[in-house]
């Protein structure tokens, strides 16, 4: 794989930023988890509580996704409060595609669920071919964070799908379903620390595990008893997890504790 020091051909010294990405650390898993929460919460807030439909719904959240995106690919650096928003809004927003296949044009989860593993299969076939690396350190070009953002898309829609699938059609449950998607994310850490799984393909199957692990504590905090949910309901769940995800990008903002600096290294 390419490593910082080496300059892909397309790139010139004016095109090349500092690192758009945070550094994977705890908070990294922590924020990501939250969001993905919130991802599941309010999408069902817009589109049942609120009463906006799928439709309406995703295409406000859409246009929220791409002025925010505007500006995540306007920065030079990586900036927390515009990197997390935008993990937010596609969190909802990879939701949201997934639903609107399912509910709205009637296509089968487990259709759904192989069409996004293909799609990010692809992605990170052609993000690998053009760049020689899939590396989070070096999302320094704009081909790479475009590729990074759109691998993070399919990342929460194959998350929805496969989580959806679990959940609902074994029926095993909000509370079994985070169980087992946190196992699986404990076996790949375990993977990657004892038994040297590469860094690049531990990052992104975690990164995928963790969107049915987050949306199933979202489901299993605001659904209500009868459906097998504590009963907080979406507006208190996403309030919450809302304002704990602005804390700590407060934190990290002033802080910097995540802040990544490209490093010539292979992988994560």
């Amino acid at each position: 794989m390419t490593t910082s020091h080496q300059r892909p051909r397309h790139d010139t010294p004016g095109r090349r930023m500092l690192n758009k990405v945070p550094e994977v650390t705890l908070y990294f898993w922590i924020i990501k988890i939250l969001c993905t929460t919130v991802g599941e919460t309010a999408a069902d807030f817009l589109n049942e509580n609120l009463g906006f439909g799928l439709t309406n719904t995703s295409v406000v959240m859409t246009l929220l996704l791409v002025i925010t995106l505007i500006f995540q690919f306007s920065a030079k650096k990586y900036v927390p409060g515009v990197y997390w928003l935008a993990v937010v809004l596609i969190s909802v927003v990879g939701t949201l595609v997934s639903d609107n296949l399912t509910d709205n044009l009637g296509v089968a989860l487990e259709t759904t669920t192989l069409v996004f593993a293909v799609l990010l299969a692809v992605t990170f076939a052609a993000w690998y071919a053009l760049e020689k690396t899939l590396s989070i350190h070096t999302i320094s070009t704009l081909r790479r964070e475009a590729f990074y953002w759109l691998a993070i898309l399919f990342t929460f829609a194959l998350g929805t799908s496969a989580g959806d699938l679990v959940a609902e059609r074994f029926d095993l449950g909000y509370g079994v379903s985070a169980a087992l998607s946190g196992a699986l994310i404990a076996v790949v850490a375990a993977a990657r620390f004892l038994l040297r799984l590469g860094a690049v393909l531990a990052f992104w199957t975690a990164y995928v595990l963790t969107r049915p692990f987050g949306a199933s504590i979202g489901d299993y905090l605001s659904q209500s008893p009868d459906d097998g949910g504590v009963g907080l309901g979406t507006v208190a769940t996403s309030g919450l997890f809302l304002v704990t995800i602005l804390c700590l990008v407060v934190y990290l903002s002033i802080t910097r504790r995540d802040a990544s600096v490209p490093q010539p290294v292979e992988g994560v």
